[in-house]
């Protein structure tokens, strides 16, 4: 994946947590494997007061430390070359002007990337001032970090705003889960091989979770949590991303719109929500104290009383042929007993049974996205002995072993997409309008419901009425069956 792309990489919010603790050392990852063009530079940006010199001690005290791998000091050294400095005020038009001659000063740059890892209500005054100074041509792409907006409404004002300086194909919304090589391979695992498409249905599949579980709280961001919660902050994005890569159909091929156009189909074949089925299919809840942890309430800079949600799990349902019928199980909560992100599926049992076990346990399909990425098929085996039981054991792929090459991280991924023009996993403007759409119901359910969250223990996997859910269609959570 060689590239001679020459860029400049106009990093705004470059002394913040995002770009520090991912966005520059996945780009020294990039730069140690030889995929950034000799001549491309990194422009960091922001409101500090400092000079080249000054970021780049930062970026030695806040950055470094959070590269684990393909280290040395030679490496570092010439990394860090690329890197420069300058104050920008997204609200003092003569910073614009400077950061514009020094980008254009550059003529042999073939395009610019403006990352905007800021707050969303900078978007719009940022890609003004970048339209004022000519900073939104042809060969310009803006990156555009999450949230993108708080709900519906708020999210199209911002697309809104940004298309006023911006077409739609110099916009790149990123959403990380999309850059992660397990997800990528999921596309892989269906269209590449046919023992697994044809089962990839109503047919043969019962149901199917989608899971993002972390074991960690809000920690000390209780303030910026609590106006966020849940919903906005993983169920909207990442599991909605998680969702579409598992149902949709087949593109025509691997083109950006062509990705795109299918998973667009299967937000828009979401049975939409009413307010009653929210109250039956949407459970909320936040983790309380439990093993000496805090409970969200207790958590630093969290309102005494807040009904913010730290745990979600929603049943879905696809109306369309392939997943008609077939409930999609979407789960994410903070405080849980285990970091993992994956995907299963529960394939139906079989109609007759000759084995000695009244019923045997159905064959499940398991594609774990981290801590580790691996693909589990679990299938009936005959128990050792003279008598006739079957017990369910896992075939196990570890992708990281059975794969050979380097893995970059998600962050790598896209940014290395950004600077060579590939759309395909970025969100489109309907896309992620259609998300917006479909998890508005709940949020307007929880304005007006006078019923408080749930609780669950810390360090456990939710509520009763999580597994409650499930039950009614016979189903149980995958770190239960």
């Amino acid at each position: 994946m060689n590239t001679q792309t020459n860029f400049d990489l106009v990093l705004f919010g470059a002394t913040g947590d995002l770009a520090m603790r991912k966005l520059l050392p996945c780009l020294y990852q990039a730069h140690v494997a030889g995929l950034l063009h000799p001549a491309g530079r990194i422009l960091g940006v922001s409101r500090s007061e400092l000079d080249t010199a000054g970021f780049l001690a930062k970026v030695e005290t806040n950055s470094k430390i959070h590269i684990k791998q393909n280290f040395s000091e030679e490496a570092w050294a010439s990394f860090i070359k690329r890197i420069h400095y300058l104050t920008v005020d997204v609200t003092n038009p003569d910073d614009f002007k400077t950061l514009a001659d020094t980008v254009k000063a550059r003529k042999e740059t073939d395009n610019v990337v403006v990352y905007l890892s800021t707050a969303p209500k900078f978007f719009a005054p940022a890609c003004a001032e970048l339209a004022n100074v000519g900073l939104n041509g042809g060969n310009v792409r803006i990156v555009l970090e999450k949230p993108l907006g708080t709900d519906l409404k708020s999210s199209q004002e911002i697309n809104t705003d940004v298309a006023r300086y911006f077409k739609e194909e110099q916009v790149y919304r990123i959403d990380h889960y999309l850059g992660k090589e397990a997800l990528q391979n999921l596309l892989a695992l269906r269209f590449a091989n046919l023992v697994f498409e044809p089962l990839w249905n109503n047919k043969y599949v019962k149901s199917v979770q989608l899971t993002i579980a972390e074991q960690l709280g809000v920690e000390e961001r209780g303030e910026f949590y609590d106006i966020t919660g849940a919903l906005r902050d993983m169920v909207q994005n990442h599991l909605m991303q998680m969702l579409c890569m598992t149902a949709m159909e087949a593109p025509k091929s691997l083109d950006a719109d062509d990705v795109r156009d299918e998973k667009l189909k299967v937000i828009k074949s979401l049975k939409p929500l009413t307010s009653a089925d929210v109250d039956a299919d949407v459970v909320r809840a936040q983790y309380t104290e439990n093993k000496g942890m805090n409970g969200y309430l207790q958590e630093h800079n969290v309102p005494a009383g807040s009904r913010t949600e730290t745990y979600v799990a929603v049943k879905a349902e696809i109306n369309n042929e392939r997943w008609a019928g077939v409930p999609f199980y979407l789960r994410t909560g903070k405080r849980m007993a285990g970091k993992v992100a994956e995907i299963v599926l529960n394939f139906r049992d079989l109609p007759n049974h000759i084995f000695e076990n009244s019923q045997p346990a159905p064959n499940r399909l398991v594609i774990e996205l981290q801590p580790t990425e691996s693909v589990r098929l679990y299938t009936q085996v005959k128990t050792p002995g003279a008598g006739n039981k079957v017990e369910l054991t896992a075939l196990s792929v570890d992708m990281g072993k059975a794969i050979q090459g380097r893995r970059a991280e998600a962050y790598e991924r896209l940014l290395l997409d950004v600077i060579n023009g590939k759309l395909a996993l970025f969100n489109r403007r309907d896309e992620l309008e259609a998300a917006w759409e479909w998890v508005m119901p709940i949020m307007e359910n929880w304005e007006n419901s006078p019923t408080p969250p749930h609780g669950y223990a810390a360090d456990s996997w939710g509520p009763e009425a999580a597994r409650e859910l499930l039950a009614r269609n016979g189903d149980k959570w995958h770190e239960e069956q």
